[in-house]
């Protein structure tokens, strides 16, 4: 059976990663096929292949894009404090769920790529120089992981839908809470 579905498409990269977002959305990381997202972008099977070359290439092109997002998003809040910082990290998570779905699965992408290489340094370095802020020196780097865990692990659990409504409503508002306590602590 032959395929008619035509190969050109206006950016197929962009609409690549756009299916690829709504997939993950509904599917969640591991269950994305190029096929599915060739079908979804109306080209052929064969197309997606040759802008990424196979799941993981394209895997790799959206931690980067997401790990770049990530990153507009800490640089907002660089200089308005520690809580700011955490609330636009949860945000992000929010926001973007599949990226960040992928982003933290370095075995579903090529991790060593420049690329999102490069993105995860440039986001790392704005979420650390957020915290160095307020932070003694001595106590730097165990505050960053800290605060990074404290909020990746409230956005993964408001993600999963674990997060108990009674106690967070809203998770900007959840962030800001429990950044408080945390900044308080420090």
């Amino acid at each position: 059976m032959t395929n008619n579905k035509p190969y050109h498409h206006g950016d197929l990269r962009r609409a690549m990663l756009a299916v690829a977002v709504a997939a993950i959305d509904e599917q969640g990381p591991t269950s994305v096929s190029l096929r599915d997202l060739a079908r979804r972008a109306g080209v052929s099977h064969a197309a997606p292949v040759h802008h990424f070359g196979d799941k993981a290439g394209l895997l790799t092109a959206l931690a980067t894009e997401g790990f770049d997002l990530l990153a507009d998003y800490l640089a907002d809040a660089v200089g308005r404090g520690i809580v700011e910082l955490g609330v636009r990290y949860v945000r992000f998570a929010t926001d973007h769920r599949a990226h960040f779905e992928v982003m933290f699965r370095p075995d579903l992408y090529r991790a060593d790529d420049p690329d999102v290489s490069r993105a995860g340094d440039r986001a790392y370095s704005l979420l650390a120089e957020g915290i160095g802020a307020e932070v003694d020196e001595a106590e730097f780097g165990s505050a960053v992981v800290a605060a990074w865990s404290l909020v990746h692990g409230f956005a993964t659990l408001w993600n999963v839908h674990m997060m108990p409504s009674d106690v967070v409503a809203d998770p900007a508002k959840g962030a800001r809470v429990i950044g408080e306590l945390f900044a308080r602590a420090l």
